[in-house]
């Protein structure tokens, strides 16, 4: 029997500063706060066991970390550790480099997430080649902490859509 892969479920973000990125998150994206696994001031926790399982480095504990909700979308789960991480990936750097969200309005979006404080790296630009389409647009900002965040929105049909019955994942409309 082979798994099946269902969806996202959540992603892990290591933050500097697990307040100020959960008010980021909240007024930028519209994440909400469901609970905190290790409330702050009940940590740290580290030692062996928690290096190993997390693959970290030795001396590094955790100080807290807490499960937020997109609207529409998967869980944020932030984490805050001692000591604090190195500096944020770049998208030219290996591994998992960015996230993506879908939206309908990027205009406005954009604007809410500078609001909140992200830093704009560039207007926003057409959706290029496989994915193009006269509203199919995105952009790249960076997050308080120094990571990348993509806002897209590609309400037109794609061009790769005649190459194939599968389709990338995006919201039910409402």
């Amino acid at each position: 029997m082979t798994a099946r892969v269902r969806g996202i479920d959540h992603i892990g973000l290591t933050v500097p500063d697990l307040e100020a990125a959960t008010r980021f998150l909240v007024e930028a994206l519209g994440a909400e706060v469901l609970y905190d696994t290790l409330p702050a001031g009940q940590g740290p926790v580290g030692g062996p066991e928690t290096e190993q399982r997390l693959g970290v480095p030795p001396g590094t504990r955790q100080l807290a970390i807490r499960m937020l909700a997109l609207p529409d979308g998967p869980g944020l789960e932030l984490f805050a550790y001692d000591p604090p991480g190195r500096t944020p990936a770049l998208p030219s750097d290996l591994g998992w480099q960015h996230l993506a969200l879908y939206v309908d309005d990027l205009d406005a979006a954009r604007d809410q997430a500078v609001e909140a404080g992200a830093l704009p790296l560039a207007p926003p630009h057409p959706l290029p080649g496989p994915e193009a389409g006269p509203a199919n647009r995105f952009a790249y900002l960076r997050t308080p902490w120094g990571s990348t965040l993509e806002l897209v929105t590609y309400p037109d049909p794609q061009p790769y859509e005649r190459e194939t019955a599968r389709r990338r994942w995006r919201p039910a409309r409402d």
